[in-house]
């Protein structure tokens, strides 16, 4: 056994061994603490009913349904959508669901278990690009390029002990974003986990040079939500950082030269936006299903922060406060991070806050996405007696959380 697990390249062997723990831990907590529900009145509140219906119709199993609310429901009915009939449903980006349609007949037509297959193998694919990115930007020169080419993304390493050797420090971005407060959706079947793979591995490529592979996977990772296509900014700093952030025309030749991968990044969504106009003749179809559906309106996010910290109900002024601290950290390592990291870290908390109120239901969850945070924080731990301290506190503030999630009172985090 040793000698089969040994001629596993790395760092398969510690993605796949956080991808099973945290399966098994989560599922564990989630069967126990549904059981102990049963025995309490109130839970689930009274409007959840029909949420945990729908978990019995996709599985009689808890350590199964527990992975599928609200929206995984709705791309549910996405993957059963006939492709031979007019298409009416624009709310969603549609990677997901399609990527899911293959995968269901290999499942014995079970559309709900591929979509839960889809989300959970790209976590692992996540998990396996932090790592790499990690070993790049947080080691001792172990990603391969220089540190003057990587600017302040990692030029210097981390300290001068083992801790902040590539591989270690990279098990520490690893573990931090599965320590995230609503980490555990990663392992739902929802997107979040499908669009951090691909901005995950966008920036690994990007990291290596790899303009056509970042263009190609960027293309469909503006097809998973639609912030994916924002991601072209950070990616294009990436690529002024390898030339020194030079303008001029020469070098801006070299740009374009090198660069024009870059514009599959928005030809991903431009083709969704195109799909929306051949099915109902309307170009902004999911923006008009989105703000009839759900109030969602682009609006000033500053102000939008401003408002759910001085003017709205406490729980959502908990969410936006925790976003706030988002940006602090972000902001608090800026200088580590580097200018692509930074800009995409604000980006991924502002575009989100940028649709008003209504998303502050949902701003946990979108917050997965500022995967810089997770950076910043394994730079923080490079001490031992930080990183445990932590690992414990992140750790007990996500199981609060899942606790939240599976006593249905989902409109806090989902």
């Amino acid at each position: 056994m040793r000698r089969l697990l040994a001629r596993v390249p790395a760092p398969w062997p510690y993605v796949l061994a956080v991808f099973v723990g945290t399966k098994v831990v989560l599922s564990l907590v989630g069967v126990l603490a549904l059981a102990a529900f049963d025995e309490i009145p109130w839970s689930p509140p009274p409007d959840e009913g029909v949420m945990r219906q729908q978990q019995r119709e996709v599985s009689p199993h808890r350590w199964l349904s527990l992975w599928f609310a609200w929206d995984s429901f709705l791309y549910d009915h996405l993957v059963r959508v006939p492709l031979d009939e007019p298409w009416r449903d624009f709310g969603f980006p549609l990677l997901y669901p399609f990527l899911a349609r293959p995968i269901a007949p290999l499942l014995g037509g079970d559309t709900a278990l591929a979509l839960l297959v889809v989300a959970n193998a790209a976590l692992v694919g996540m998990l396996y690009y932090a790592h790499r990115l990690g070993e790049r930007l947080l080691g001792n020169g172990s990603g391969g390029n220089s540190g003057n080419d990587r600017g302040g993304a990692g030029g210097t390493g981390d300290g001068g002990d083992d801790r902040g050797s590539g591989d270690a420090a990279a098990r520490r971005l690893v573990r931090y974003l599965v320590l995230l407060p609503a980490a555990f959706l990663f392992h739902a079947a929802l997107t979040e986990s499908l669009f951090l793979c691909l901005a995950l591995a966008t920036f690994y490529y990007a990291e290596d040079r790899r303009w056509l592979l970042v263009g190609v996977i960027g293309f469909f990772l503006a097809l998973s939500r639609s912030a994916g296509f924002f991601v072209v900014v950070p990616l294009a700093l990436v690529l002024l950082r390898q030339h020194g952030y030079r303008l001029g025309p020469r070098v801006l030749w070299t740009y374009l030269r090198t660069g024009w991968p870059l514009l599959l990044v928005p030809a991903g969504w431009l083709t969704f936006m195109a799909f929306c106009r051949w099915q109902s003749g309307d170009w902004f179809a999911y923006k008009h299903t989105q703000e009839e559906g759900w109030g969602i309106r682009v609006q000033n996010p500053l102000g939008v922060l401003w408002h759910g910290l001085t003017g709205s109900a406490p729980r959502d002024a908990l969410r936006v406060w925790i976003a706030v601290v988002v940006l602090a950290v972000l902001v608090a390592g800026a200088r580590r991070l580097g200018l692509p990291y930074l800009v995409y870290g604000v980006m991924m908390v502002l575009v989100p806050v940028s649709m008003g109120p209504p998303v502050y239901k949902s701003l946990l969850r979108y917050l997965l996405a500022v995967f810089p945070v997770a950076l910043v924080l394994a730079r923080w731990a490079r001490r031992v007696t930080v990183d445990v301290w932590l690992t414990a506190a992140l750790a007990l503030l996500q199981g609060a959380l899942f606790v939240v999630w599976l006593a249905y009172w989902t409109h806090f985090i989902i």
